[in-house]
């Protein structure tokens, strides 16, 4: 059968915390390792006379710590393998064996099925001597986060927040960088040194924007954030974000929101939708955040108003983009490559005819056409229609096909016009077209609804400064003659 495994908590450092129990257990077993040297307890071993081995060689050796935490694991099960039936050999980690210790949790995943007898004693955390030295209530709310993995969404400010595993100044610097994300440049942190021990113990109370360059970080060291009940500190999560629009439909909210509908708010997403793609057009970043959180409120209202009739939050919305997000990139998050990105909107196009017959539609019996917005602009949806029909070869050979049915259908509408068609046949010519215009655009690889609104942009800067020109001479616009203001044109378009 081989050895047994005892893993047993060193404590936080100080030697009056350390139990009979686990003494007992380190002067009797076959071999003691240690995860680590750098260590208080290393020196109270030596007065026990316990001769330990440590797996310091592992750290030199390998370049990450899941690398060192799993050899740490291989090499433990090997020796216990190998090991003489009814020897118990004992491993000591830093602190609790259950805070913070990779190798113990994979020791327990590994050790039963390798028929392996594994116990875990004990020891005093880490976080016993931060609730005293630091002084709060764990019941009061509370968080442990490993600084090597910490990400902004896992902030939450009205919890007591202790990070732990913060060994060096560059993952300070991590730390900050995350806290920075939700916490002012200057809210006050606390660092930790060596807690609990004796002679090493240091305590500091920094601004945040010097976390990282605070002396000392080591093995013993964390960052402690106090909990707060100022909302402001929320003021950048999606959580507030959603209570707070939860609050405006509430009976004791808003009385225009709790009245609006889908129907009601529908043009608002339109128009504020428009209203972002003109921040972009004016390249205008700070106006643009204004308007994408305009949008984004859209989104939460629409959202909140399903909610409360129980049929979806948006916390679902948020799901079903986030599973169609990694469904329709199997090149990213699957084994599946693309090289270009042709070849990723391949990946893209295969995975929507996939969801299709995963919900019971054959993507074989639909329309080519299908899955373009009836209510989009017509002429985004002509380039639209176009697009699709040319992946099934409905298509011209070259551009200069398209610039005879250009002139084609300027020669009808002409027709049309100079004839005294009926208006519909007229409009039904001008559509035709401004259809063939838009096929145009789609050969030239451009926008055509980009490409009119530069036209749309750069007529109200030249038709401005024919106002501007004319009110230096003291006229109006309205008082001036086409001939006047056609000359003014001609200047506006070596000018603007």
């Amino acid at each position: 059968m081989g050895a047994s495994i005892t893993i047993v908590g060193l404590g936080s450092g100080n030697p009056d915390r350390l139990t009979v129990g686990i003494v007992k257990q380190l002067q009797q077993a076959s071999e003691v390792y240690v995860r680590t040297k750098e260590h208080p307890m290393m020196s109270v071993l030596d007065d026990l006379q316990v001769t330990v081995r440590s797996f310091d060689y592992i750290y030199e050796a390998k370049d990450s710590f899941p690398e060192v935490y799993a050899s740490i694991a291989d090499a433990l099960i090997e020796k216990a393998t190998a090991g003489a039936d009814g020897a118990v050999i004992v491993y000591a980690v830093p602190g609790h064996p259950m805070v913070a210790e990779s190798t113990v949790q994979m020791l327990r995943e590994r050790c039963g099925s390798e028929g392996i007898e594994l116990a875990v004693l004990g020891g005093e955390s880490f976080l016993d001597e931060a609730f005293i030295r630091l002084g709060f209530d764990p019941i009061e709310g509370f968080q442990l986060l490993d600084a090597s993995g910490l990400n902004a969404s896992f902030l939450q400010p009205q919890l007591h927040t202790v990070i732990g595993q913060v060994y060096d100044a560059f993952t300070a610097s991590d730390v900050k960088l995350a806290l920075m994300e939700l916490y002012p440049d200057d809210y006050t942190v606390i660092v930790g040194h060596a807690l609990g021990v004796e002679g090493q113990e240091k305590v500091l109370r920094v601004p945040l924007y010097e976390l990282d360059r605070v002396e000392g970080y080591g093995n013993l060291s964390l960052v402690y954030v106090p909990r707060s009940d100022d909302d402001m500190l929320r003021q950048r999560t999606f959580a507030r974000l959603h209570e707070i629009v939860t609050i405006l439909r509430s009976p004791e909210g808003c009385p225009w929101d709790r009245e609006q509908t889908h129907e009601s708010i529908r043009k608002n997403l339109i128009e504020e939708t428009y209203e972002v793609l003109e921040t972009i057009d004016e390249d205008d970043p700070e106006h643009m955040q204004e308007e994408l959180g305009d949008l984004l409120l859209q989104v939460m209202l629409h959202s909140q108003m399903e909610e409360e009739l129980g049929t979806f939050s948006v916390f679902d919305v948020i799901q079903s983009l986030n599973d169609k997000l990694i469904f329709r990139h199997p090149h990213v998050f699957g084994k599946t490559r693309a090289e270009d990105a042709e070849e990723a909107l391949q990946n893209w196009e295969q995975m929507k005819a996939e969801e299709k017959r995963r919900k019971g539609q054959n993507p074989e019996e639909s329309s080519v056409l299908d899955g373009i917005p009836k209510d989009l602009p017509a002429l985004m949806k002509a380039y639209k229609l176009q697009k699709k029909a040319s992946k099934v070869g409905f298509d011209w050979e070259r551009i200069g096909d398209v610039f005879l049915k250009i002139e084609e259908e300027l020669a009808e509408l002409r027709e049309a016009v100079e004839k005294g068609y009926a208006p519909e046949e007229q409009i039904g010519e001008l559509g035709d077209l401004l259809f063939a215009a838009a096929n145009a655009a789609r050969f030239l690889d451009a926008d055509p609804e980009e490409a009119l609104s530069r036209t749309n942009r750069k007529f109200v800067r030249r038709f401005r400064f024919i106002e501007e020109q004319l009110r230096a001479q003291g006229k109006t616009i309205q008082e001036s003659s086409l001939e006047e203001m056609d000359a003014i044109w001609q200047q506006a378009k070596n000018q603007v």
